[in-house]
């Protein structure tokens, strides 16, 4: 086992008395991408974070380049040869895209640091990684996808023998994606091994060889990835067989409840026309930067139009707020749930209830135990699985966070549920319960807008497909027309002429 460079065997940690990992185990070879996955609170993270130093084991052994390794810090695992690419960004805003890379180890000259040198070593590395920022440029004015492309270069600069990349296209676009995919294979080709936790079954299979299956804490298998498949895959990870990723049930499509006409905010899109019916799921597909998300905030009264209609069962109506848009039936599932669906620091009641307060309490005393009541019902409704209503949101799995913020836009009975990548950044089957529940949600005559960044799931659980490419519509696809072909032809506006 000389291509050995990290080995983990028996780790066990627990918190408080409950197993986060019991008896796990990971073996990374030399040169080796490594998919590590898992259902949220299968022990990913705090197998990594054993790994780096942030926590120690209550029990294991792990070796490292074939000496036995015991980091008591995360800067022991830097010196010793591990970094790691984390999925929340932890730039600073106020520093520049070179200061964040070389950040405790900028070149310095009589006792002060060399910026000339420290943006030409910056912007060696970026051209090296075929990154196009300018490393003098202030990371806050960088995008989301462009600050994730520094934390990657930052994590290579130390020159590790391995690295870790938790999550790292989340905020990725397909382009990027494959940008990044190449600098994986350059890393491996010089040796370097990654390992990668992702939700991304495809992704998986395109760039990794080899995958670790964690469940509850626990160690389930490892193999060379040509020796598996999605379904054998998804089926370790969630214990059960999933018969359908993609639940699709026949719903009564109904009359008309929403139509836009015209819809403009100059600069973001323009001439916006779309309908949505009762019963009916539609999907709303196109690349990043396409415009999707800003025409749905717009719709929702998140920001101001310069032209077009809204009429919701027939009748005009001025959406200027949020406010009036909950009035006229609407809700919204926000892109981001930490960012702007969830009050982390916040009970996972009060996140439930603060949009219903008005109707469950009238007078200005709050109804505490109607409030609560409602509460209940979600939880039940949805099968969020928490200990207490009290209990902090952020302590629960992505997955079950996503179903409280599912949860409160439902208590407000809307006519259209608009769900902005409904299920970013949760695992397999918790997405599958998501899918389900919007399809419940349709066959209970609610309309349902869907924007996905991920193809499958726009096929899987559509009525019709709009594509949207340069803030404008490109084409609307029923179900039997949309192929993934179809898809991206519009996509890309790349559909030829009479087709």
């Amino acid at each position: 086992m000389d291509d050995v460079i990290l080995e983990m065997r028996g780790i066990s940690k627990t918190f408080s008395g409950v197993y986060a990992l019991r008896d796990a185990q990971l073996t990374i070879r030399r040169g080796e991408v490594h998919a590590l996955i898992g259902e949220n609170g299968a022990g990913k993270s705090t197998l990594m974070k054993i790994i780096l130093g942030v926590h120690a084991p209550d029990a294991g052994e792990m070796t490292f380049k074939g000496k036995a390794f015991r980091p008591q810090k995360p800067m022991d695992a830097l010196q010793a040869g591990i970094s790691m690419i984390h999925q929340e960004i932890s730039l600073a805003d106020n520093m520049t895209v070179a200061e964040n890379i070389w950040i405790g180890r900028e070149p310095a000259s009589h006792g002060f640091v060399n910026y000339k040198a420290l943006r030409e070593d910056a912007a060696k590395l970026l051209a090296e990684l075929r990154i196009i920022i300018d490393p003098s440029e202030k990371v806050g004015h960088l995008s989301v996808a462009q600050m994730q492309m520094v934390e990657i270069a930052r994590a290579i600069s130390y020159n590790a023998d391995l690295i870790i990349m938790d999550e790292p296209t989340s905020a990725l676009t397909e382009e990027e994606v494959g940008m990044l995919f190449s600098i994986i294979r350059t890393l491996r080709d010089k040796g370097v091994s990654v390992i990668m936790i992702t939700h991304k079954l495809d992704e998986l299979f395109e760039i990794s060889d080899a995958v670790t299956v964690l469940r509850d804490g626990s160690y389930v298998s490892a193999h060379p990835i040509s020796e598996i498949d999605e379904k054998k895959l998804i089926s370790l990870m969630v214990g059960r067989e999933l018969s359908e990723l993609f639940p699709k049930q026949e719903a009564q499509i109904g009359e008309t409840v929403l139509r836009v006409q015209g819809l403009t905010r100059k600069g973001l899109f323009e001439d916006v026309s779309f309908a949505v019916h009762r019963g009916e799921i539609l999907g709303v597909a196109g690349l990043m930067g396409a415009g999707r998300s800003e025409i749905m905030t717009a719709l929702f009264g998140g920001m101001p139009v310069d032209g077009g209609e809204i009429y919701i069962d027939g009748e005009r109506v001025a959406i200027r707020n949020p406010r009036d848009a909950i009035r006229h039936g609407l809700a919204m599932v926000t892109e981001d749930r930490k960012l702007t669906g969830l009050s982390l620091c916040r009970s996972c009641k009060e996140n439930i209830s603060v949009t219903n307060l008005k109707r469950t309490s009238p007078s200005a005393f709050l109804n505490k135990k109607k409030e609560m009541e409602e509460v209940r019902e979600m939880i039940h409704a949805l099968s969020i699985r928490l200990a207490d209503p009290e209990q902090a949101v952020r302590s629960l799995s992505g997955g079950n966070q996503q179903k409280i913020v599912l949860a409160r836009w439902l208590l407000t009975a809307p006519k259209v549920l608009i769900l902005d990548e409904p299920t970013r950044g949760i695992d397999v089957g918790a997405k599958s319960e998501i899918h389900r529940l919007i399809s419940e949600l349709a066959c209970k005559g609610m309309a349902v807008i869907m924007i996905s960044s991920e193809l499958p799931e726009v096929l899987g659980m559509s009525d019709r497909i709009m594509v949207v490419h340069g803030g404008r519509v490109r084409g609307v696809l029923s179900r039997a027309e949309a192929t993934q072909e179809n898809v991206m032809a519009l996509a890309t506006n790349t559909v030829k002429e009479g087709a």
